[in-house]
């Protein structure tokens, strides 16, 4: 029927029908020419993994037995809204958290158990971090925040490529203070890339953004993910899990969804 409630004419009911019909031909083409994913090595693996904290004698459950591979290459969100427990399992993944229990292996390699002084080491070495908040140090240029990460690990990227890179050739001797919010978050990107990182983490990086910079940054992220880089992105904005090639969606501490995506759209083509 239409908006007004009248009937359709049996002729526009038909051209309707019609082009119903070319659409679900056309979606079933598109399947069908769809590459399939196929995931590389995996890098990280996650069985049962929980995380409890206690107040006095109030014990709370942020996880609750999580189940989960990361693979080379690919880009991962985890969706969920806040206290669902995604930035708790960015933070054992990334080394700087701990489970209660259950088992977290990169590599191979179990970290379950890994003291505070391997942790580190795993961090330095593997792990690149883009945060909400930037955690750019105040008193430091954009390049100065570089080369000072870029002094912890063995191989890094040279400073100023990285600002190239992210498009900030010409605000390296800017100070946090002197630059916009989005582009404190590609310094932050830069920051990330210097160390030459098998995985980078990124938890709610555009939360603090408009619409227009979250888009820039996303942009950026999208290039690098095409290098080859594993990315892991913590986000509760839907729409940027069009972006991804996986996404789990979390609820109440648990993976309940783990869906493939096999088109990813470009930064460019979200809206919200």
């Amino acid at each position: 029927n239409k908006a007004d409630g009248s009937l359709f004419t049996e002729e526009g009911a038909d051209v309707m029908e019609i082009m119903a019909m070319m659409a679900a031909i056309t979606i079933d083409e598109n399947e069908a020419l769809a590459k399939p994913w196929q995931p590389g090595e995996i890098v990280m693996s996650l069985r049962e993994i929980t995380r409890e904290f206690q107040n006095g004698d109030i014990i709370t459950k942020v996880l609750k037995g999580v189940n989960l591979d990361v693979y080379e290459g690919e880009f991962l969100v985890l969706l969920g809204e806040s206290g669902c427990g995604k930035s708790t399992l960015l933070n054992i993944i990334g080394g700087m958290d701990s489970a209660t229990s259950g088992t977290f292996t990169y590599l191979g390699q179990d970290l379950s158990s890994a003291s505070q002084d391997e942790l580190t080491e795993y961090r330095r070495s593997n792990i690149g971090f883009i945060f909400q908040s930037y955690n750019l140090m105040p008193n430091l240029t954009s390049l100065q925040n570089l080369k000072l990460i870029a002094e912890l690990v063995e191989n890094p990227m040279d400073a100023d490529e990285a600002l190239d890179i992210v498009g900030l050739s010409e605000r390296k001797q800017s100070y946090p203070s002197q630059i916009s919010g989005g582009q404190q978050q590609r310094v932050s990107i830069a920051r990330a890339l210097v160390k030459n990182p098998r995985v980078i983490l990124a938890d709610e990086p555009t939360a603090a953004l408009d619409y227009t910079t979250s888009i820039e940054v996303l942009q950026v992220m999208e290039e690098i993910i095409k290098t080859g880089t594993t990315m892991v992105m913590v986000t509760h904005n839907e729409e940027i899990t069009r972006m991804a090639d996986r996404v789990v969606r979390m609820r109440d501490g648990r993976m309940y969804e783990v869906t493939v995506n096999r088109h990813p759209a470009h930064a460019t083509d979200l809206v919200w």
